[in-house]
């Protein structure tokens, strides 16, 4: 016999709305206890712990426990862009007369561990544009590759190449957002950018939030790089 994709299965897992609430309350990328999934999502402490079972059994969430406490994250990358698509095809649900997605988290964002919003889409078009990331020869559109013009320019950042190729996951991948509906950089590369640019204080991530603030420093090395930033920063 041969095992397949129990597709019915992972579709009632992240049907529910208590279930898929927590999975983007997870893509914030911190490990948040059950107690904190509960108060974000609304319901009884018990009934978190419930779904965060389904969670488990099927992959989606991984558990690390630290003292008394439990801490869940989402198990992977796979995750992830299983939530970051869902956000693409899903219709728009308004509940106001508020805009369906704030301005910030379209501005700039992190998707998991990269960024995303126009920072993160306009970044990658720079990238490609000067040609530090060229189509990886002979694979998936998707995949990109560092061209020996974007080694000098990324290590010149500060930007480890060789660990972030150590990791194990894909190093640099198109990665289409949901907001702008164009890509922005994925995998290991990507989240290595983002890492940079933090302890560079280029960027801030807001508190509890995926939302990002680029900062003074930030607006001009970005724009020295070709990033043309139209919004304010609001960290000062």
């Amino acid at each position: 016999m041969t095992a397949e994709p129990d597709l019915p299965r992972i579709a009632a897992t992240v049907g529910d709305p208590r279930r898929i609430q927590m999975l983007v309350l997870l893509m914030e990328g911190r490990a948040l206890t059950a107690k904190e999934l509960a108060l974000g999502t609304s319901i009884e402490p018990a009934t978190a712990t419930s779904h965060l079972k389904r969670l488990l059994d099927d992959g989606l969430v991984a558990c690390t426990a630290q003292g008394r406490h439990k801490y869940f994250r989402l198990a992977s990358e796979h995750v992830a862009q299983l939530v970051e698509t869902l956000m693409r095809v899903a219709p728009p649900r308004t509940t106001s007369a508020q805009p369906a997605t704030p301005e910030p988290i379209r501005q700039a964002r992190y998707c998991y561990d990269h960024l995303a919003g126009s920072l993160g889409t306009g970044l990658l078009a720079v990238m490609l544009n000067k040609r530090w990331l060229v189509p990886q020869a002979g694979a998936d559109a998707r995949m990109l590759e560092v061209s020996a013009r974007g080694v000098k320019a990324l290590s010149a950042l500060g930007v480890d190449l060789d660990e972030a190729q150590r990791r194990r996951r894909q190093f640099a991948c198109r990665c289409l957002d949901w907001s702008e509906r164009q890509d922005h950089l994925g995998g290991a590369l990507g989240a290595a950018l983002a890492e940079r640019f933090t302890t560079l204080n280029w960027i801030v991530r807001k508190k509890h939030s995926r939302v990002v603030q680029i900062t003074a420093a930030g607006t001009g090395e970005l724009g020295r790089i070709g990033l043309r930033l139209e919004h304010e920063d609001h960290t000062r």
